[in-house]
């Protein structure tokens, strides 16, 4: 299956629900069972699943990475993001999720979110569909 690349613009710090993107790749591609793969190519933004429902969870998370992750005079990085890179680290640049009757396995209160720790920027972010004959 062809990697489907999509663009997305952000503001200085965010969660994005690429949920339909996926969805639409998924459909896109004709597969009924198997597995996408959500990729961010960016060391200052992640992919995560968590809740859709309540864009306070969104907020909550990114003021708890905030306050795990601060700014600190000590980092050396020239550019001045070494806490966009710590929370990039720790949420990841990738999510595996299952496809089944065509369909997203989510939870009922789960969305797929691309997370911006930098910006504003112009972004990009990958679905790789695989078929479950393509993988097995």
């Amino acid at each position: 299956m062809k990697t489907k690349e999509f663009t997305l613009h952000t503001d200085h710090e965010g969660m994005y629900n690429v949920t339909v993107q996926v969805r639409h790749a998924i459909q896109e591609s004709g597969v009924k069972s198997g597995m996408a793969v959500v990729y961010c190519p960016h060391t200052t933004a992640g992919i995560t699943i968590n809740e859709n429902a309540d864009p306070d969870v969104q907020h909550d998370l990114l003021l708890g990475l905030r306050e795990a992750f601060p700014d600190r005079r000590e980092f050396r990085h020239a550019e001045g993001n070494s806490a966009a890179h710590l929370k990039s680290s720790c949420i990841g640049a990738s999510k595996l999720v299952l496809i089944e009757n065509g369909h997203l396995l989510l939870g009922t209160w789960q969305g797929i979110y691309f997370c911006e720790f930098d910006g504003p920027r112009t972004r990009r972010f990958y679905v790789k569909v695989l078929a479950d004959s393509s993988i097995e």
